[in-house]
């Protein structure tokens, strides 16, 4: 039985906004090689999406009596979220072998948890 893992992947955004084309293309053209490991080693890209810089992000607090809609990020971070692969593994084994090999500065690695 297959379990489903986050890959959510962290950077300094900031390295990005000066990438030529020629780097984006290259960045690109890494992860399409990772992508075609994850499909050799058996495993199973459910989908994947990179996101626009935290400086468009929204964030909603509910924590307090009414909800609080503020521009930006929650908080300050050095590496902020740039990505994510939703990989079918066979293993929590198989998952943190596959983020070794995925391009990137930092790759968190969560298990989907069954919701029903």
């Amino acid at each position: 039985m297959s379990t489903r893992y986050l890959f959510l992947l962290y950077g300094d955004e900031s390295a990005d906004v000066d990438l030529t084309p020629q780097q984006w293309e290259e960045m690109m053209a890494a992860h399409n090689a990772w992508a075609a490991s994850v499909a050799a080693a058996g495993a199973t890209i459910v989908s994947a999406e990179a996101l626009q810089p935290t400086a468009a992000a929204t964030t909603v607090r509910t924590d307090g009596p009414a909800p609080v809609v503020t521009d930006g990020p929650f908080a300050e971070l050095k590496e902020a979220l740039g990505g994510f692969y939703l990989v079918d593994c066979a293993d929590l084994d198989q998952a943190l072998e596959l983020a070794r090999t995925l391009p990137g500065d930092i790759v968190e690695v969560r298990p989907i948890l069954p919701t029903g």
